[in-house]
């Protein structure tokens, strides 16, 4: 499944990494995951677009916000935006912008959860979302880390469909009838996303998990091209992972597939 053409609803698609630099940012996901990128017009703000193998992973964009700080957004796929903007509303949540237009290839919603979580919804046009998806250099999952994953559950299933199951200390998003993932993951293939406990006080946020084939190498890139290291290397079977920063800030996760780790 590391290949993808299409996404139902309800299913994370797409994921955009919102910057101040986007060409210090794009310099360093390149030699970080390999990507070749690809920039967008000259007469529109900076973009680029990573990719693998000439399949589309993800995208660099320009924070719209100067005083922001940089950030991945998750998207999640919709067939229907205006409803969604509605469900986000009647379920509690805040609609930052309803219908951000990219014909031919596709609109987007942004949104906050009851909690503060900043989303994106993506209507597709032309473009589904993520073509390769986990494998080294892909992205892999979001996870919202948050103190209270009762009222998150409650807002993401009235929006999404989607319902929770308890895993160790996690708790999985799972969509029913979806099948995606690898069939070599620890998790069932219908997860979507995963929720971890944080702090209270500590802002509610949606993190995003990229895979690498060598962590602790990725680590040393990182450090390398003007990033730093928040948490880590560290075993968490059946991963080996790292929490870091790009060279904007942006924080996010990686992980490397590591079965031997788990318990014989």
């Amino acid at each position: 499944m590391s290949e993808r053409d299409t996404y139902p609803a309800g299913v994370p698609c797409w994921v955009t990494n919102l910057q101040h630099d986007v060409r210090a940012a794009t310099a360093f996901y390149e030699e970080l995951f390999g990507w070749e990128t690809e920039s967008g017009p000259a007469d529109v703000a900076p973009y680029a677009l990573g990719r693998l193998r000439g399949r589309d992973v993800a995208a660099i964009g320009t924070m719209p916000d100067r005083d922001a700080a940089p950030a991945w957004v998750m998207e999640v796929r919709v067939d229907d935006l205006p409803a969604t903007v509605a469900r986000v509303r009647e379920a509690g949540g805040t609609v930052l912008q309803e219908n951000v237009d990219f014909s031919p290839v596709g609109r987007l919603g942004v949104f906050q959860d009851r909690q503060g979580a900043i989303f994106c919804a993506w209507e597709a046009g032309d473009r589904e979302g993520a073509q390769v998806i986990n494998e080294a250099g892909a992205w892999a999952m979001c996870a919202l880390r948050t103190p209270e994953p009762e009222p998150a559950a409650a807002f993401y299933g009235a929006v999404f469909g989607w319902e929770t199951e308890a895993f160790g200390p996690a708790t999985m998003f799972r969509l029913p009838g979806y099948v995606g993932g690898e069939p070599s993951q620890p998790a069932p293939r219908d997860v979507v996303a995963v929720m971890l406990p944080s702090a209270e006080g500590v802002p509610v946020v949606w993190g995003t998990d990229f895979w690498v084939a060598d962590a602790d190498g990725a680590v040393a890139t990182v450090e390398r091209m003007g990033g730093r290291v928040i948490e880590g290397p560290f075993d968490a079977p059946p991963f080996r992972q790292a929490v870091v920063a790009d060279c904007g800030g942006a924080v996010f996760s990686l992980s490397q597939l590591r079965p031997e780790l788990l318990p014989a």
